[in-house]
C-alpha cells in the first residue's frame, strides 16, 4: 500500500539521519539521556526539511508564474522565513517539548497508568475504521474541525486576537507566511491539537503525517498566488484564492480603532484545510475573481488621534508589541 510504503520510507530516512547527524551530535553536547527524544525530534526536522524542499521547488516557481502582488517588502520576507525555519525544522516544537512536558506527565500519564487510554476513534467499526488510510482521513478531518473552531477563537475573542493579529499584520503574503504567528498564540493552539489528538488515539506517525499536510497546505493558502480550485475544488480543499479573502483588508475579520469592531466575530474564510465547516456554520465565501490587499484595517485607517497601529518590523518586535496588546497597552 502507499501509505505503508511511504512510512516505512519515512522511518528509513529518519533512522540514517539520526545515526548520521542528530546522535552524535547529541552524544557530543553531553545530553545521552535524552536519546529517544532526539529520535523523535529527527523526525520532524526531516519533516521540515522535506517541506522547505517542496516550498522552494514547486509553491515558489508558482508564484513566480502567476504573483498577485509584485514583491516590494523583501524584509518582512526575510522574517517570515525566519519564522518557517524555526517551525519546520523543529525548533519550535523542540522547545515546546521541553516546556509542555512536565504537564503531560503531570496530567496524561497518571489517565494511562489507571488505564484510561482516550477515545479510539479509529475502533469505531472494527475492520473499515482501523484501515490505515480511512483512520487518517478521520483524524484529518476531525482535527480540522477543531482547527476551524480555535481558529474562529482567535478572531472572535479579544484577548486571543491580540496575539493572532500578528499573522494577518503581512501585507506581502507569500508561501512563507503561514508560521507569521505569536509564539504564544502558536503555543495555545498546538497544545489543544495535541490534546485532543491524543484523547482521540493519534499514532504518533499518523500525527506527524497529518502536521505535514497541513502546514503545506497552509503554505500553499498563503501563496502570492493568483489560483482558485474551481467552483467544485473550491468547495472540497481551501485554495489561495479561498484564504486571501479572509486575510484581505475589510472582508476578512480585523481589527479597528472601534472597539464593538474589534470584539465583533466576522468576517469569512475560517476554514484550515477544509472549507465544508464555513459552508456548515456560514461563514464561507466564494467570490472566484478577488484578490483584494491583505493587512488589517488599523495598519491603513488611521484612528481618532491620526495613529496607524504598529505591528512591528522584525522578530523580536513583532513578538514584544504582541504582548503589549495582549496586555491593554499595545
Amino acid at each position: 500500500m502507499l501509505l505503508d510504503a511511504f512510512t516505512d520510507e519515512f522511518a528509513a530516512m529518519q533512522g540514517w539521519l539520526f545515526e548520521h547527524a542528530v546522535e552524535p551530535a547529541v552524544f557530543h553536547l553531553g545530553l545521552s539521556g535524552y536519546l529517544e527524544d532526539a529520535f523523535d525530534a529527527t523526525g520532524w526536522l526531516l519533516v521540515g526539511l522535506i517541506q522547505i524542499a517542496i516550498l522552494l521547488a514547486i509553491i515558489g516557481p508558482l508564484q513566480r508564474w502567476r504573483p498577485v502582488d509584485a514583491v516590494t517588502d523583501r524584509a518582512a520576507i526575510r522574517t517570515d522565513i525566519l519564522y518557517t525555519l524555526l517551525h519546520r525544522l523543529g525548533l519550535f516544537p523542540l522547545a515546546m517539548f521541553f516546556a509542555l512536558q512536565p504537564f503531560f506527565d503531570g496530567v496524561v500519564g497518571p489517565m494511562r497508568t489507571a488505564g484510561w487510554s482516550g477515545w479510539q476513534l479509529d475502533a469505531i467499526l472494527p475492520g473499515v475504521t482501523d484501515i490505515p488510510w480511512v483512520s487518517f482521513l478521520l483524524y484529518l478531518v476531525v482535527l480540522d474541525f477543531i482547527d476551524y473552531w480555535i481558529h474562529r477563537g482567535q478572531h472572535g475573542l479579544r484577548w486571543w486576537w491580540s496575539l493572532h493579529a500578528l499573522h494577518h499584520s503581512q501585507r506581502q503574503m507569500t508561501m512563507w507566511s503561514d508560521n507569521r504567528n505569536h509564539l504564544l498564540d502558536d503555543a495555545l493552539r498546538d497544545c489543544i491539537i495535541v490534546v485532543v489528538a491524543q484523547l482521540i488515539g493519534v499514532a504518533p506517525g499518523q500525527f506527524i503525517a497529518l502536521v505535514a499536510i497541513t502546514q503545506l497546505s497552509e503554505s500553499l493558502q498563503h501563496a502570492n498566488l493568483r489560483l482558485s480550485f474551481g467552483a467544485i475544488g473550491e468547495r472540497l480543499w481551501i485554495s489561495p484564492r479561498f484564504h486571501r479573502l479572509h486575510h484581505s483588508v475589510g472582508i476578512g475579520h480585523e481589527s479597528s480603532s472601534d472597539p464593538v469592531v474589534s470584539q465583533r466575530l466576522g468576517g469569512h474564510n475560517f476554514g484550515v484545510l477544509l472549507p465544508w465547516w464555513d459552508v456548515l456554520f456560514g461563514t464561507a465565501n466564494f467570490e472566484m475573481d478577488r484578490y483584494d490587499p491583505t493587512g488589517i484595517r488599523d495598519q491603513v485607517e488611521p484612528d481618532a488621534q491620526g495613529r496607524l497601529r504598529n505591528y512591528g518590523s522584525g522578530f523580536w518586535a513583532q513578538q514584544w508589541l504582541g504582548l503589549m496588546r495582549l496586555a491593554g497597552r499595545g
